[in-house]
This record gives structure tokens, C-alpha cells and sequence, in this order.
């Protein structure tokens, strides 16, 4: 069997896989695409739990807009197309929820906003999670997350949130309250919330009991802002499968089942070898990366090997998590730093680490390769070649798995599979 896996933004790697090795190739679920305009436009008419959006902005003085980076696929320019007419007149302002993430570039701002980057280009800013002078503070959480937010976030008459959901590996699920935060949380908000992401209930699929976004819907209440969300769910081509729009929270639970229908995907046993392929644009950096190792183990047998693909073309991203690991001489070293002295990025090693527990790390990237040695991962500079050695390490009667879109698949045995 050929493969063709997805490497960078166009690039497309052949990779030959005897078929008796073959126990599943793995994308999203194929679901119905109508039209993709009306899909948007119904559910902004449509709104859950709200006045419909001309109304909500009608007696705006101005409006925010809270939109994702570049790390996420979210339609932001598609739906800019359909609210232009009705957002124009209402002086609107625009904010990248970046989170920890880095500035956009200029590259990335017209991936983000498309024709309507000139358009607004001086109502545009980047959040900047470390600029403690942009930040005010609301109030904690019942957890005692200290509530520091962008002043744009505090300073507008009202927010509107244009997001996607699908499946987090810690917060359970991404949109909805991760526009604020993290999206546009100081550093110090979001190392206490993503603290918790190292609890045994932070997990993918998980809302009830994840104390991560139990503690973000908590903070959220610290706003005290009229609120109008547009959530979309994408195919895995990136086509507007599903939106849902009006109260924060209403609308992002209502995308839920949407995105799962995508997004989980069945397989009957776990396999010897996975191969995930974390794709464009979610191949940014590691950081972004690790989510294809985190939702690979689902789907992977104990003592296994899991091969990751990504480009990881803007290299490591936020550099704690690979400080850590790379000054501890053992996984068992890394979960017990983390439990004694926890840093904002040490929750992406601790998740690292645990897979390290009970399986083999390999990687096919950009990266340096001593530094991947550092953090318990093989370097291989071709995918052919770690899944031959693969083979040949797990045996002839070998079984592998691969993920095209790893970073957001989510691979359950069918017995826990609730879809």
C-alpha cells in the first residue's frame, strides 16, 4: 500500500506499508457539506439563548471581535463575509487570541482575515499574554484563578467571539470560553487554569468533571459584558460542516455533538505502531504538534511506538515545556518536577512524559535533532524509514495505525465510543 502523507503546507510524502500491517487509515469522519454560506448565515439568524447579532450590536457604541491565530483553521474571513454588511457601521475592533501563542505575521493575519485584513488593518491587535500593563484584573474563580484580561476585552461595549470547536486534549473541547481564556488571559491567568490540565479528568471528549474547563466557564462569569459567539465545525478538507451562534456558552455545547460526528473516530483494538500526522496549519511548532502525540495514545497498545509527522516548521513554539524535559534524565523525572514546581508550559511535558511511560516516541520533522534526543524522541529525517524500523521492532505480526489529521482525531475503541 502507498500512502501519500500530508508534510507542511502542500507537500505530500509517498510511504509504502505492507496492507497485512494495515489495521486502520484514519481521517475524519466523512460528513454532508451543503452549502457552507447558508450553514453560517442560518445559525447567526438562528441565534441560541440571544437577540439575533444585527440586534445585539444595534446599540453598540463599539464592538470587539475575538478571533483565533493561525495555530487553528477557523473560517474567520468566510464568516467575515457574511457579517460585513452588518458589523461595518458599528465601529468594530478586532483582537488574535494568541494566548502564550506568538504574534501573527503578516503571512498569517491574511490567512486569518483574508480581503479584510487591509480593510481593518489599523483595528487589528495581537494579544500579548505577557504585557502586564494591557491586562486588568476581574475577579478569581472558585478554583482561585486570578482573572487578569486584555483591557480591549474590558474596555468594549460588547464582544463578539468568532470560533471553532473540536476536540482539546486538556480542555476537553476548543472554543466557546477559550476565546477569553486563554485567548486573550495574562500569563500568569493562564498557567494557574492550565495547572489543572494535569488532572486525570483533563482530558479529550471531557467537560463534566475536567477541572480545566469547569474552571474556565467559572472565570468566565468575571466578565461582565454583553457576549455574541459564532461557533463553526469543519470536515477534515476545512468546509463548514455545522454553526451555531448566540450565548457563549449554549452555542458552543450546541457545535459539540457536531464536532464529534467529525472528530471521533471508531477503531476496533489499539494497534503496535502509531503513525500521526499532525497537519497544516496545527504543524506550526511542537508546541502545537504534541496534540497529535496526546491523541494518538488513544489509540495505541502499551509498549508501543508512536511515530510523529510534523513539520514543526516554526520550531519548538513556548520553550518551557522543552526545558524541562530535556533537563531531566528520565520521563519518571519530568511528572515528578512538574508535581513540585509547576511552570505555565510544564502541563505539555507532563502529558509528553506520559506517554513516555508507556511507549516509544519517534519523530519525523524539522527539528533539531539533539534536542529531540533530549526529550526522549527519536529523530528520523524520513517517514519511510521509522516505519520500517517500526516493523521491524514490533515483529512481523505487527499491527499500525495511521492518523491523517492526528492533531484532532480522536481514535476510540468502539466499546467506548458513544458515536
Amino acid at each position: 500500500m502507498i500512502l501519500k502523507i500530508p508534510y507542511g503546507k502542500e507537500q505530500k510524502i509517498d510511504v509504502s506499508i505492507d496492507e497485512k500491517h494495515i489495521s486502520g487509515v484514519l481521517e475524519p469522519n466523512e460528513v454532508p457539506i451543503g452549502d457552507e454560506i447558508e450553514t453560517i448565515k442560518n445559525a447567526i439568524e438562528n441565534p441560541i439563548n440571544s437577540k439575533n447579532l444585527y440586534d445585539f450590536l444595534l446599540d453598540s457604541k463599539d464592538v470587539l471581535f475575538i478571533v483565533n491565530d493561525a495555530t487553528r483553521p477557523t473560517p474567520t474571513a468566510r464568516v467575515l463575509d457574511i457579517i460585513y454588511e452588518d458589523i461595518k457601521n458599528f465601529n468594530p475592533k478586532f483582537i488574535v487570541a494568541t494566548g502564550i501563542h506568538r504574534t501573527p505575521t503578516e503571512d498569517e493575519y491574511h490567512q486569518i482575515f483574508g480581503k479584510y485584513y487591509e480593510i481593518f488593518k489599523d483595528k487589528i491587535f495581537a494579544h500579548d499574554a505577557r504585557k502586564e500593563e494591557d491586562m486588568v484584573y476581574l475577579g478569581k474563580s472558585k478554583n482561585g484563578t486570578e482573572m487578569y484580561i486584555n483591557k480591549l476585552g474590558v474596555d468594549a461595549d460588547k464582544i463578539v467571539i468568532i470560533g471553532s470547536v473540536e476536540p482539546h486534549y486538556f480542555a476537553g473541547y476548543t472554543g466557546g470560553r477559550k476565546s477569553f481564556l486563554p485567548g486573550i488571559a495574562s500569563y500568569k491567568t493562564i498557567e494557574q487554569n492550565h495547572k489543572m490540565a494535569l488532572e486525570p479528568n483533563a482530558k479529550s471528549l471531557q467537560l463534566d468533571g475536567n477541572p480545566v474547563h469547569e474552571d474556565m466557564i467559572d472565570a468566565l462569569k468575571t466578565i461582565k459584558k454583553e457576549i455574541f459567539a459564532i461557533m463553526t465545525v469543519l470536515d477534515k478538507n476545512h468546509k463548514i460542516y455545522a454553526a451555531t451562534s448566540g450565548h457563549i456558552n449554549d452555542s458552543f455545547l450546541a457545535a459539540i455533538d457536531k464536532a464529534n460526528e467529525v472528530f471521533v473516530v471508531k477503531i476496533k483494538e489499539k494497534a503496535d505502531i502509531v503513525l500521526s500526522v499532525v497537519k497544516y496549519p496545527m504543524d506550526i511548532d511542537l508546541y502545537q504538534s504534541q496534540k497529535g502525540i496526546d491523541n494518538a495514545k488513544h489509540s495505541l497498545k502499551e509498549d508501543g511506538i508512536l511515530i510523529l509527522v510534523s513539520s514543526c516548521r516554526s520550531g519548538i513554539g513556548e520553550e518551557a515545556f522543552i526545558k524541562l524535559l530535556s533537563s531531566c534524565d528520565t520521563p519518571e523525572d519530568v511528572v515528578s518536577e512538574i508535581k513540585s514546581n509547576y511552570v505555565l508550559g510544564y502541563h505539555k511535558a507532563g502529558k509528553m512524559a506520559e506517554v513516555n511511560l508507556r511507549a516509544k516516541v519517534w519523530a519525523v520533522t524539522e527539528l533539531n535533532q539533539e534536542i529531540l534526543k533530549k526529550i526522549f524522541i527519536k529523530p528520523y529525517k524520513s517517514i519511510q524509514k521509522a516505519v520500517d524500523d517500526a516493523i521491524k521492532v514490533k515483529g512481523n505480526d505487527s499491527k499500525m495505525i495511521v492518523l491523517l489529521d492526528g492533531s484532532v482525531i480522536i481514535p476510540m475503541v468502539y466499546k467506548k465510543c458513544n458515536k
